[in-house]
């Protein structure tokens, strides 16, 4: 599973959020669809389709403010739970 180094935002609700992708670490697995390994074009429903945990998350800018998806739930004109 490849995975990527990224660089983003920490948010004051403590989510990170990539702003850029810096680079992919290729896992060389040929069953990997982002892999440099994989053949194209490729119609198994087996290989992975997904990319694996961030392998480094640079801070670029924190904030002390929520991020876009939590101002809805916290933020300001919130709904309240019942």
């Amino acid at each position: 599973m490849c995975n990527l180094d990224t660089e983003g935002t920490k948010f004051g609700c403590g989510h990170y959020v990539t702003t850029r992708k810096v680079n992919k670490r290729d896992c060389r697995d040929r069953y990997c669809t982002h892999s440099s390994r994989h053949t194209q074009p490729c119609d198994c429903s087996h290989c992975e389709r997904y990319l694996g945990p961030d392998c480094s998350e640079t801070i670029t800018h924190t904030t002390t403010d929520l991020c876009k998806n939590c101002v809805g739930y916290y933020g300001t004109g919130a709904h309240p739970w019942r």
